[in-house]
């Protein structure tokens, strides 16, 4: 019998999480997308936050949301204006664990109270699964160019209140 492991929490994003969500945003790159894009790739995206200043000044910018377990950071998602998820980044020791499913459920409550009618993310190929089965549709395919680096991703938008789609696990 496994252990039952302690229920993520969630709190807004505080300036003293910058060096954890560093980590974090590096690590999740680094562990979790390299079926999906090559080394090179991955090192690009991971530049983006070695300027710690700037990075922190992007998550303050949003609406950032961050989940903990035993106080300590293992993810984080922000919302950008009120209608477009801008981040979302978990630690890869609990990927899998539900902890990017409560912060996409937080922020689509947030973004509905915000008055939005639907949502859209940038998701990486790693990620568009994932919002896949939560009833995010593909709308177009994007080209990034980070350091020399092209990475791809694909536009994706849900009707806010509409169930995702049938068949696709709760």
């Amino acid at each position: 019998m496994g252990q039952s492991l302690p229920k993520p929490a969630m709190r807004p994003f505080l300036p003293a999480d910058l060096p954890m969500l560093t980590a974090i945003f590096a690590a999740s790159i680094a562990e979790l997308t390299g079926d999906d894009y090559s080394e090179a790739q991955q090192e690009a995206w991971i530049s983006a936050a070695e300027d710690e200043a700037e990075f922190g000044k992007r998550l303050a910018a949003d609406l950032t949301l961050i989940a903990t377990l035993q106080n300590s950071p293992v993810g984080f998602a922000s919302l950008r204006g009120k209608d477009h998820i801008r981040m979302l980044y978990v630690h890869p020791s609990v990927a899998g664990q539900g902890v990017a499913t409560m912060l996409v459920d937080a922020l689509e409550k947030l973004a509905g109270g915000r008055g939005a009618t639907s949502l859209t993310v940038d998701a990486s190929d790693t990620a568009q699964g994932f919002f896949a089965k939560r009833g995010y549709v593909a709308q177009q395919r994007n080209s990034v160019t980070i350091n020399d680096e092209w990475l791809a991703n694909t536009t994706m938008k849900k009707t806010l209140g509409a169930s995702p789609a049938s068949g696709a696990p709760q």
